[in-house]
């Protein structure tokens, strides 16, 4: 089992709202940075939004305003609420960790060591 999970993914109208959560299997992730990433079909993977261990936050450019990172140590979950979806948010999406003692909030994906599976994101009318 991969050591992340993603779920809530799914299919929304532009507009719409999803909120994707990221829980740990093996592993208490509330001391490592954590990431969310996103691979459109024919693109990169790129970084969307990451959370330190401490709460500091990382938003790329074209989610700032409509992504929220947090995360919710008691349950060992980060969440991503996404509000005013685009089609161009379409992508599968990851999220990602990064070891202590690694402390900051970049979204560089060689940092992460640790993957989830994805779960789809779909923005269509």
């Amino acid at each position: 089992q991969a050591p992340l999970v993603e779920s809530g993914g799914g299919l929304v109208q532009p507009g719409g709202s999803l909120r994707l959560s990221c829980a740990a299997s093996g592993f208490t992730p509330n001391y490592y940075t954590i990431g969310w990433f996103r691979q459109a079909p024919g693109k990169g993977r790129e970084g969307v939004s990451c959370i330190s261990s401490g709460g500091r936050t990382y938003y790329t450019d074209s989610m700032k305003g409509r992504f929220t990172i947090s995360r919710d140590n008691a349950k060992n979950t980060v969440y991503l609420q996404m509000n005013s979806l685009k089609p161009e948010d379409t992508a599968v999406y990851y999220c990602a960790a990064v070891r202590p003692p690694y402390s900051g909030s970049n979204c560089l994906r060689y940092l992460y060591e640790y993957w989830g599976q994805g779960t789809q994101v779909t923005v269509s009318s």
